[in-house]
């Protein structure tokens, strides 16, 4: 692995580590692993392989990130504070999002280290056509469980916020 792939991998495992501090949700929360997975997709993602079987991997390990997102989202809690909207990322959502970018890292790693002969027959057994159709399917699982789990919190956070008992200052002093 090269050092930007290991300061992106990091930077995207520390997104949720950040999080395990309860934290104002703000559009910086979007923002930044935003930011970082579309990093990941311009450098890594050059072509979407479509021969043999390669849209089922691909296919597959996005079903995985987008499990993956959506469970994390569901486990980070949003609640509010006055007027405004706070998270905190619980340890079920933590260890599925180390779970899900651990899995991409420790895959590149065993097959920089010997594991790219077992990938290779596995490819030729299941019609994958190339060392590409793994780059898009894993980059392309990243992108979807940040996305997922960005659009769960979203969500979540609207209807947290809609839920929020009407008072006062939140009517601008009218009553």
């Amino acid at each position: 692995m090269t050092t930007t792939e290991w300061i992106t991998d990091i930077a995207l495992l520390l997104v949720v580590f950040r999080q395990l501090r309860e934290g104002r949700l703000d559009l910086r929360s979007f923002l930044i692993p935003l930011g970082i997975v579309a990093f990941v997709a311009y450098s890594y993602l050059d072509t979407i392989p479509t021969e043999g079987n390669d849209l089922v991997l691909i296919g597959t390990l996005m079903g995985v990130g987008a499990a993956l997102g959506v469970a994390g989202g569901v486990y980070t809690r949003i609640r509010t504070s006055g007027e405004h909207l706070l998270i905190k990322a619980g340890a079920v959502s933590a260890i599925l999002w180390v779970l899900g970018m651990g899995a991409r890292m420790g895959f590149q790693l065993w097959t920089e280290h010997g594991g790219a002969d077992d990938v290779g027959r596995f490819s030729i057994t299941h019609h994958i056509t190339s060392d590409q159709a793994w780059v898009a399917a894993f980059v392309l699982m990243a992108l979807t469980e940040v996305v997922t789990r960005l659009a769960t919190i979203f969500l979540r956070s609207r209807l947290v916020r809609a839920a929020r008992p009407v008072t006062a200052s939140v009517l601008g002093g009218a009553l």
